[in-house]
């Protein structure tokens, strides 16, 4: 895969993202049926990750099986990982996948995995879900939860199906490959989060909380960390960020957030993981890996430099 000047392809935060309102269409979204399925595509195959399987399955599974994590004591209930580019977040994503495989192989499988991602493009309202009976990658195709999602729908008016913004967005894609690799087989529920405020974050929590005692969750949210061109200040503020993590310290993180100074691209996915995971008896979280786009590509100091975490929240058995 050719490699792109890392401060174009890092999946770059805007910063009206959650702020704008905008009207969506499902005009250029790729699905196809098969015996009466309606299949979702990967829109960032060839893009954001290879397109063909044999290099992706290739790159995911190195990711995974180079991350050195530790043992993780109890069950992983929530995580969240990166969504640039693979070839800048790809091996940060592979520690939060290795601690969730490795927690999946002591007999933690889930039932279902709510990938939650936001839309770069602009703000709605509530939390899109998609739609659909399968989501395919060039690993291959998953199925969606449709039953999970219709519980969750049925508990909020804030959310809901909706493909369109789905069409295109990358941040919850990219982690399905991922979720592919580490957990085969397991179904998903795939939400954008329109907004950040404090009823939608709110009502997706106890939605999830509610479903949980249905069926086990693992909720992931998808998440870079600052943009910058200050290397030190992205470097810094990160692990100022992962601190209040690590105390599991949501509302200090809320309060941190500005639209100017945007600690999470994907605020409200990593606030919604934390309160659930919360909600479960989880009283810390485990963070796994740091590196940021300067780390590993000094030239995109001073120009554009992203930061990428690894974190998972356990509950004891």
């Amino acid at each position: 895969m050719k490699r792109s000047k890392p401060w174009i392809a890092m999946g770059v935060c805007v910063l009206w993202a959650f702020l704008i309102p905008m009207s969506w269409s499902e005009e250029g979204s790729v699905m196809h049926k098969e015996s009466g399925k309606v299949v979702r595509s990967a829109h960032g195959a060839g893009r954001w990750f290879p397109g063909r399987a044999s290099e992706l399955k290739e790159m995911v599974d190195g990711y995974i099986a180079q991350a050195n994590v530790p043992e993780i004591k109890g069950v992983i209930v929530g995580a969240f990982a990166p969504h640039a580019g693979y070839l800048y977040s790809g091996a940060m994503a592979g520690y939060t996948f290795r601690a969730i495989k490795d927690n999946a192989a002591k007999g933690h499988t889930p039932d279902t995995v709510v990938v939650l991602g936001l839309s770069h493009r602009g703000g709605f309202s509530g939390v899109a879900l998609m739609s659909g009976d399968a989501i395919e990658t060039p690993l291959g195709q998953s199925p969606l939860d449709a039953k999970a999602g219709e519980f969750l729908a049925d508990q909020s008016p804030r959310i809901f199906f909706d493909y369109a913004p789905h069409a295109g967005e990358h941040s919850a894609e990219n982690e399905i490959p991922f979720v592919q690799a580490a957990l085969p087989g397991v179904k998903m529920v795939v939400g954008l989060m329109g907004d950040h405020g404090a009823d939608t974050i709110g009502e997706l929590v106890s939605a999830l909380d509610a479903l949980n005692k249905k069926e086990r969750l693992l909720v992931i949210a998808s998440t870079d960390m600052l943009h910058d061109p200050d290397y030190d200040l992205v470097t810094n503020t990160d692990q100022k960020t992962l601190e209040m993590v690590a105390r599991m310290d949501a509302d200090g993180l809320a309060r941190e957030w500005q639209p100017s100074k945007q600690i999470f691209c994907g605020i409200a996915p990593v606030l919604a993981t934390m309160r659930f995971a919360e909600d479960q008896g989880c009283r810390k979280g485990t963070i796994l890996g740091y590196r940021n786009s300067g780390d590993d590509f000094p030239e995109s100091r001073g120009r554009w430099v992203v930061g990428y975490g690894a974190v998972v929240f356990a509950v004891p058995e």
